[in-house]
């Protein structure tokens, strides 16, 4: 379906181009949203009268989302979830999870630039859209605590910092162990790992044959 844009659309075209898209990306997204006109010759001749209008609409909106992206730039979204000792999560963090926490700044889940879902701990950089101009970067920390989150923000790998302290516990517990094991044997030891008495008979019995021969 051929169509006019009435605003710079990423990987589509600026305003004013007349562009080819798939008819069910026009009519449920462009045409609804006032993103575009089908290409006709009376919505042509309708763009180009009102394109001094469009135009100035478009820089009035670009400067608000300018000014809405001072305050977003650079916000910290925490998002607590659970997950497994590789930092798997039991679940994934969506793009409106991500703009439920950043509904008070007016941001909407069309805004949160989202690939694929978030399935691991750790701090990821989303993109938020705010204009087709105007883009700006959160940083979405996912933990399973506040205080992973915390810890996170600060620069620290909770899932290596997590195996090191297994592997140090599991290093002190083959310790003790060992020391309990050796401890086990000091002083008299128990009766069966006793070895056996030489018997003073049977020492003394080559020595007499010998005398009598």
């Amino acid at each position: 379906m051929e169509i006019i844009l009435l605003e710079r659309i990423e990987k589509l075209g600026a305003m004013g181009d007349v562009v080819n898209v798939k008819p069910g990306f026009a009519r449920n997204f462009l045409l609804p949203q006032e993103k575009a006109l089908r290409a006709t010759k009376a919505n042509l001749a309708r763009f180009e009268a009102e394109r001094e209008y469009l135009e100035q609409r478009n820089e009035e909106n670009r400067e608000q989302a300018v000014d809405a992206g001072k305050s977003i730039d650079g916000a910290n979204v925490i998002i607590i979830r659970k997950a497994g000792d590789t930092g798997q999560l039991y679940g994934s963090v969506s793009a409106r999870d991500i703009a439920e926490d950043l509904a008070d700044k007016g941001v909407k889940r069309n805004m949160v630039v989202l690939e694929q879902p978030i399935k691991a701990l750790g701090l990821h950089q989303v993109k938020v859209r705010l204009h087709p101009e105007v883009s700006v970067e959160v940083t979405v920390n996912v933990a399973r605590t506040t205080d992973e989150a915390e810890r996170q923000a600060k620069g620290e790998d909770v899932i290596a910092t997590q195996i090191a302290e297994e592997q140090a516990d599991l290093k002190e517990a083959n310790q003790e162990r060992a020391e309990n094991a050796v401890n086990m044997f000091e002083g008299d030891a128990p009766e069966e790992f006793r070895a056996p008495e030489p018997d003073a008979d049977a020492e003394d019995a080559p020595a007499a044959k010998s005398e009598e021969e």
